[in-house]
């Protein structure tokens, strides 16, 4: 308990003189940082990225990467709603929607943040990825976040497949739905045209209306461990 409480000391003695010289810009990196580090997620290595993004995608990319890094800066002490506003605002402006055909030749491809916001497009897997990971690196608990697989219906058209993210204040409430194809953060009940299939995060698998996991994520669902192991080469661990 000692050598925690000298680390917490330490660190928060890092944030003050951050404060000190950088102004509000370097207290917001460094809380969020500080953030990070208090619930075992390691920091982006925003060098890195920025890095990628220069060689792979252009300066398009490393501006989008730029904005990115500064919304967490600006957003890491906000309450948790305000968070998932900023976050699903900045996703659903910033970024369009196309296929995975259009962007990647491919029928399904479950993109990297980097990747998204390198292509400047994803569809509904990559809005959702972007913002779980988003949320998670500003502090918001794993347990609150998952991505969810829907069916989703307009009308009288066939039900399509869809995934949105949902946050979950406590573990047994409805939760808010964050959708590429919606502009605001609303309760699942303002849904009617979601019906949810399974959601999971890094830590569990549910299964419809199940209220516990049922597998591991990453040993059932390959492309949420490949996409894992993508973003840890870009420069996110978690």
């Amino acid at each position: 308990m000692l050598l925690a409480h000298r680390i917490l000391q330490s660190c928060l003695g890092w944030v003050q003189r951050v404060a000190r010289r950088a102004g509000p810009a370097g207290t917001g990196m460094a809380v969020a940082m500080l953030v990070a580090l208090g619930l075992g997620i390691a920091a982006p290595d925003y060098d890195r990225m920025l890095n990628l993004a220069q060689q792979q995608y252009g300066a398009p990319a490393v501006q989008t990467v730029s904005a990115w890094r500064k919304l967490i800066e600006e957003s890491a002490a906000l309450t948790e709603p305000d968070k998932l506003n900023r976050v699903n605002t900045f996703f659903n402006r910033r970024v369009l929607y196309k296929t995975d055909q259009d962007v990647y030749k491919v029928e399904d491809h479950w993109s990297t943040p980097l990747e998204f916001i390198g292509h400047g497009a994803g569809d509904c897997e990559d809005f959702s990825i972007a913002k779980y990971i988003t949320l998670r690196i500003l502090g918001v608990p794993n347990e609150r976040l998952r991505l969810i697989y829907v069916r989703y219906q307009s009308g009288n058209t066939a039900p399509i497949a869809h995934m949105v993210l949902g946050y979950y204040a406590q573990p047994l409430d409805e939760p808010a739905i964050l959708d590429n194809m919606v502009s605001s953060v609303r309760p699942a009940s303002m849904r009617p045209d979601l019906s949810p299939v399974y959601s999971f995060n890094s830590d569990g698998l549910w299964v419809g209306g199940a209220t516990t996991s049922s597998a591991d994520p990453t040993a059932r669902l390959s492309r949420w461990r490949d996409v894992l192991e993508r973003m840890r080469q870009d420069g996110l661990t978690f």
